[in-house]
């Protein structure tokens, strides 16, 4: 059992943080918005602290699931940020999909203080979150991540070290990079046997069973068939995702074509007013300039 603290409780961290006391731990919580804290507390018995600075006091581990570089910065370093609560030798872990530059600018600042920091962002979507499957990719020292891994393991089916600090980061964006090309492939493909006349449920279910077999065909085509498009991942959130793996290749040098293409097509979309739409929704943007 272990003293930890779980700041941000979105689609994410909410059903993550509930897991933790599950498993046994003590858990303390901090949501910028304060009532979405209050009930986490009142459904999971936990205690809920008024600052980033006074969830970590007396923890062993902080987590921390936010939206993007700037929302973690501000959580660490802020006024009443983490870093001015922590405890000797306490540990950062860090679920946020965000950019391996801030995963290595937070260690420094961290070790500085005496503390470590694991960049490790998850996949797995809300439904792993909320049925504790999710997949973790760490980056840090071995020494820390061998310390959390147990506890991850209150909520992930599979947690890994991929190396130093900022290697979560970058795997995490090679998860993004390869959903982003399957997804679009099988959004072209169930629009190609909509066009044809074929039946589609019945197309993808000869078809899986063979090489185009995927996560996302086997989870998201009868939804995006009867063009239902909220089951996941936001378009908002993996342009989001995508912009920090395109900024990387070309810091890199890496040739990313097919993502770079794909994250257009988001683009479009969240004009079409599907900024919150799951990333399934490519096919809308087919089906769109099929009907005009």
């Amino acid at each position: 059992m272990a003293n930890v603290a779980f700041l941000g409780l979105g689609v994410m961290g909410y059903p993550m943080a509930a897991h933790l006391v599950k498993h046994g731990h003590n858990v303390t919580v901090y949501n910028r918005t304060h009532e979405k804290a209050k009930s986490w507390a009142m459904q999971h018995h936990g205690r809920i602290a008024s600052s980033p600075k006074n969830a970590a006091l007396g923890q062993d581990v902080v987590f921390i699931c936010v939206g993007n570089d700037d929302d973690l910065r501000q959580v660490v370093t802020g006024e009443e940020g983490v870093i001015h609560g922590l405890s000797p030798n306490a540990i950062v872990v860090d679920h946020t999909t965000a950019s391996a530059d801030v995963a290595r600018e937070l260690a420094c600042l961290l070790k500085a203080n005496g503390n470590e920091f694991i960049d490790a962002p998850v996949s797995g979507g809300q439904a792993g979150a909320e049925n504790g499957v999710l997949t973790v990719m760490a980056g840090g020292s071995s020494t820390a991540f061998a310390q959390v891994k147990p506890i991850i393991a209150s909520y992930a089916k599979c947690a890994e070290l991929m190396g130093e600090v900022g290697a979560g980061q970058l795997t995490k964006m090679v998860n993004q990079i390869c959903i982003a090309g399957v997804v679009q492939g099988l959004a072209e493909g169930l629009h190609f046997a909509k066009s044809a006349g074929l039946d589609g449920i019945k197309v993808v279910e000869v078809i899986s069973q063979g090489a185009a077999q995927s996560w996302q065909m086997d989870n998201r085509y009868q939804t995006m068939w009867q063009g239902k498009y909220d089951f996941g991942f936001a378009i908002d959130w993996m342009r989001k995702d995508l912009s920090i793996a395109l900024a990387e290749a070309r810091a890199n040098g890496s040739q990313l074509p097919l993502t770079a293409l794909v994250d257009q097509f988001y683009a479009e979309l969240q004009l079409m007013g599907h900024q919150r739409s799951d990333t399934s929704s490519l096919l809308a943007r087919l089906e769109k300039f099929r009907a005009s």
